[in-house]
């Protein structure tokens, strides 16, 4: 039992929670690469924008070039110095100020005495496009945090006119460092470009251009933001195909939405995918992508548990199931194994009994040591029962054995039952008197027709007797009777014998059982007989059963249906039993 047991865990459970495990861990990096996908494509998406975000800044630099090349028209840029942000206004309206610088230090444009905006714009720039101070500026680059006290003190400590710049690091960490660089060195020799610069924590955007008529005149524009983010709304879009998973937004420096590429998604709380920098023209604004509703991976992961932990859970069932079931036909097979091992036993016995009794009486007989003929008599009745009861006994193994190979084979013709009983008890009549029996027979006067194999009810009742005589107790009184009820034919034997145990109802009819162990009881028999009476009985459309009898002992019924040639006899309930 307990190798059995270990086989079992070795060769089911083990290997069947391993294989869960390894499920388990196939999941969770099935995640891990669904994650990861997701980001890569959250990832595409945000750079996809931002370079368009980008192409679009660019565009209006060149809209800027063109419209100072435009107001140029053929004249110089001296001429349209002092007028210039009067005239950018009017024919572009995303300028808030146009401004003219000449690299010789001098402001051009916007006048101070202008408007609201220009004196602004003039009182917070002039020092810095004059390249006579220092300014915290981003140029074409990521703007990182720079601490102005810090800055003035190195200005007063260098004493020259330098630009603090960051240079170029990463999107989420920009390295700030000095710059011993001027205005005009920031031009340097390009045609045009972009500046912004973080003044009363609000970020100004400047574009400018340089006219190839006279490259000592800088013209420039603070750019309207509101514009600019009305320009790249619709930019803020994902792929067709992922419109349904992803979602878009443009914030700006102060971490406020600008554009959406879905306006009827709420957010909140919610961490992005993936999001991409615009360093090189807006210094704080980014793109950020967001999943529209759960990640994919974790629904997939989430249906994979379920799906994963329902296996499991059928898999452990199966397991518990199969090891019961295992279990139990373990102990039925160890169970029949020893009750063939008490049938051999008592086969034995029961073959060594009988042949004991025939050799020593016919040795008796044989050798003329009896010579009284009564005697004589009885030593040869003697003889004939054993005789008797070893062939039952053979033919009740050989039937079991046909019985188990399925090669048992009936001839079912009308027969009377009522007869059938009687030259049964009439057999075993001097054999059960001579013990001592009290054997009664209480059959109707008519004849019950049934359809079977005569020798086969003939070896049920004879079985049925002998059981009645094994178990009988102290009290030797065994009944066969025969009723009609309704359309069946119940043949009864009856005893006052030691009953059947509690709970062994059924069990006496299973193969190798005995109620009673017969070497702890001495009471002999194969376990076989009820069984066999019970399979014969079936094999007619009949049956076997027991019954406890009032007053002690046992009824065991054989039930057959009634041929129809039967005439139908008025029923009458049977006489009692006790």
């Amino acid at each position: 039992m307990r190798k059995v047991a270990f086989v079992f865990i070795i060769a089911i459970v083990a290997p069947s929670l391993l294989l869960g495990w390894l499920a388990i861990r196939s999941i969770r990096d099935q995640q891990f690469v669904f994650e990861h996908q997701e980001t890569l494509l959250g990832q595409g998406a945000a750079d996809a924008i931002a370079n368009d975000l980008l192409g679009e800044l660019a565009a209006w630099q060149r809209g800027f070039g063109r419209q100072v090349e435009e107001a140029l028209g053929k004249g110089e840029p001296a001429d349209l110095a002092p007028r210039f942000d009067g005239v950018l206004r009017e024919r572009w309206t995303n300028a808030v100020v146009g401004f003219v610088v000449a690299l010789d230090g001098d402001v051009l444009s916007p006048s101070l005495f202008g408007s609201a905006d220009a004196r602004r714009f003039r009182l917070e720039n002039d020092r810095f496009l004059c390249s006579r101070q220092s300014m915290e500026v981003v140029w074409n680059s990521p703007k990182g945090k720079i601490n102005l006290t810090e800055l003035d003190s190195k200005l007063k400590d260098s004493d020259s006119k330098s630009v603090f710049a960051t240079k170029n690091a990463s999107a989420s960490d920009a390295a700030v460092a000095p710059s011993s660089a001027q205005f005009r060195e920031i031009v340097g020799d390009a045609a045009e470009g972009t500046l912004a610069r973080f003044l009363q924590n609000q970020l100004r955007l400047l574009l400018w251009h340089r006219s190839p008529r006279d490259t000592n005149f800088v013209f420039g524009a603070e750019i309207h933001l509101g514009h600019l983010a009305q320009s790249l709304r619709p930019l803020v879009r994902v792929d067709v195909s992922l419109n349904d998973h992803l979602v878009a937004l443009l914030r700006d420096d102060r971490g406020r939405t600008v554009a959406a590429s879905r306006s009827d998604v709420v957010l909140s709380g919610q961490r992005p995918l993936a999001s991409a920098a615009l360093w090189d023209a807006l210094p704080h604004w980014e793109v950020a992508v967001f999943l529209r509703g759960p990640s994919q991976a974790i629904r997939s992961a989430a249906t994979a548990r379920a799906t994963i932990g329902l296996l499991v859970t059928v898999l452990i069932l199966a397991i518990g199931v199969g090891s019961y079931l295992i279990v139990a036909d373990l102990r039925r097979q160890l169970l029949l194994a020893r009750q063939k091992t008490d049938f051999v036993s008592n086969v034995s016995h029961e073959l060594k009994t009988p042949l004991t009794s025939i050799r020593m009486f016919a040795e008796m007989l044989a050798e003329g040591r009896v010579a009284e003929p009564e005697k004589q008599r009885r030593f040869l009745d003697i003889i004939s029962t054993e005789a008797a009861r070893l062939t039952r006994l053979i033919n009740n193994v050989l039937d079991f054995a046909r019985r188990e190979r399925g090669e048992q084979r009936r001839l079912f013709v009308p027969c009377d039952l009522a007869e059938i009983a009687q030259e049964a008890v009439n057999g075993y009549r001097l054999h059960l008197e001579s013990a001592g029996f009290a054997l009664a027979c209480e059959l109707p006067d008519g004849p019950v027709m049934v359809n079977g194999d005569r020798d086969a009810l003939a070896q049920v009742l004879v079985n049925l007797i002998a059981n009645a005589e094994k178990y009988c107790g102290l009290q030797k009184q065994i009944t066969t009777r025969l009723v009609l009820q309704d359309r069946f034919a119940e043949l009864q034997v009856l005893d006052r014998g030691l009953g059947v145990p509690s709970g062994c109802e059924e069990k006496i009819f299973e193969q190798f059982f005995r109620a009673h162990d017969a070497l702890a009881s001495g009471i002999p028999g194969s376990g076989l007989g009820l069984t066999l009476a019970r399979q014969i009985a079936r094999a007619h459309g009949g049956e076997v059963t027991h019954a406890p009898r009032d007053g002690g002992g046992s009824v065991f019924t054989l039930r057959m249906p009634l041929s129809s040639s039967t005439a139908p006899a008025p029923t009458q309930p049977p006489p009692p039993a006790g």
